[in-house]
């Protein structure tokens, strides 16, 4: 297999214990151990992490952007996930 055949993956970095992953860009290489080598190497070179994920791209199923209104929509119809819906009396304190 080529260089130019490798499958695309996508890196994951966490920057200090207690935070999130966050991505932090894809790269391809053929095997899951050398995207984590390359990953290491392309996106932590100054010490950035403490942790690095690699995904084949081809795991990820995202939504599009272009159905962002019917895709969100039923969550509209629910107020009571909202702080605003619910009224706060005013003994209550530490809110």
């Amino acid at each position: 297999m080529s260089a130019s055949e490798w499958p695309l993956w996508e890196v994951f970095v966490r920057s200090r214990r207690g935070l999130s992953h966050t991505h932090a860009g894809s790269l391809h290489a053929p095997d899951a151990e050398m995207a984590l080598r390359n990953a290491r190497d392309l996106y932590t070179r100054r010490s950035e992490g403490v942790s690095i994920w690699v995904v084949p791209s081809s795991a990820i199923t995202a939504s599009s952007p272009d159905e962002k209104d019917p895709f969100f929509e039923p969550a509209a119809d629910k107020p009571y996930r909202h702080p605003t819906f619910y009224e706060i009396p005013d003994g209550v304190k530490h809110l």
